[in-house]
């Protein structure tokens, strides 16, 4: 057996799922509320001591040592996947839809076909039957949502609509002119442990194993909703070009390794074991 082989194996494999993350932050690295992907690549060695106390093997046995393959200890493998939750810039759009948030812990929540879905992209707009919705066309909730059931719908007629930082949706009215008429508050929602959110799709959010109706902390006193602004990825592009070139240079050098376990020392080998010597 060429445990070499299977070492390097693990590597390609592992250098292949980068890549895989990599590409998905490069390709949305112009996705307004877009989070960045990452990986945290360890070995089976350290897999082993984190979790050998949770093991029903004694450490130091004959059962621990069959349990411990020292042919693939040191096998680098993608252990962990997680989100970038930092705040990407905030900039100005013009777009009095357009809105984004202040604490990198709230979010926006929209109805999808697959339930209620979280998301930093506030780049909304009204569609024909006159309801806030994504880009994606997935309506826009607001605070009472639980209650009403209904959409935030802004009148065609509608003049100047603004949002305050509290969420408060208001427009003028033809009629009024100087007075503000109150429409809807957004709900806006808080996350206390980000990494309980499973991506979807390129920037919404869904809590698994969990309803997200029940688990929703649904913020009534924030601040931090600021309108005319829209919050892009966070997605540093040439960075993540940069562990794009040292990510294919490791496959490279994962592939001359793979050859020349397959090819030389099997060459090797079979010189060596047909030469006849007197």
């Amino acid at each position: 057996m060429q445990n070499g082989f299977y070492t390097v194996t693990g590597g390609m494999v592992t250098q292949f799922n980068r890549l895989d993350m990599i590409s998905e932050n490069l390709a949305n690295s112009r996705t307004n509320g877009y989070k960045q992907k990452n990986g945290i690549v360890g070995d089976f060695m350290r897999i082993y001591q984190d979790k050998r106390d949770e093991l029903p093997l004694p450490n130091q046995t004959r059962e621990a040592a069959k349990f411990l393959n020292r042919s693939i200890n040191r096998v680098p493998r993608l252990v962990e996947e997680y989100t970038d939750f930092t705040m990407g810039p905030i900039v100005e759009s013009g777009n009095p839809l357009d809105l984004a948030l202040g604490e990198k812990n709230l979010f926006f929540a929209v109805e999808t076909p697959g339930g209620i879905r979280l998301t930093r992209d506030g780049a909304f707009k009204i569609n024909d039957k006159g309801e806030l919705v994504t880009r994606d066309g997935f309506k826009v909730l607001s605070r009472n949502y639980f209650q009403s059931r209904q959409a935030i719908t802004i009148p065609f007629d509608a003049i100047n609509v603004s949002v305050g930082k509290d969420g408060r949706i208001e427009y003028l009215d033809k009629t009024a002119m100087d007075t503000p008429v109150y429409l809807d508050d957004l709900m806006v929602v808080r996350v206390d442990n980000l990494q309980d959110l499973r991506a979807e799709g390129d920037n919404y959010f869904a809590m698994p194993d969990k309803k997200l109706e029940e688990e929703m902390n649904v913020v009534t006193d924030t601040r931090a909703v600021y309108q005319y602004m829209v919050e892009k990825s966070n997605v540093n592009p040439i960075r993540e070009m940069t562990a794009l070139i040292e990510t294919n240079r490791l496959v490279e050098m994962y592939q001359k390794a793979m050859n020349a376990q397959m090819d030389d020392m099997n060459n090797d080998a079979i010189t060596k074991l047909a030469s006849i010597r007197a």
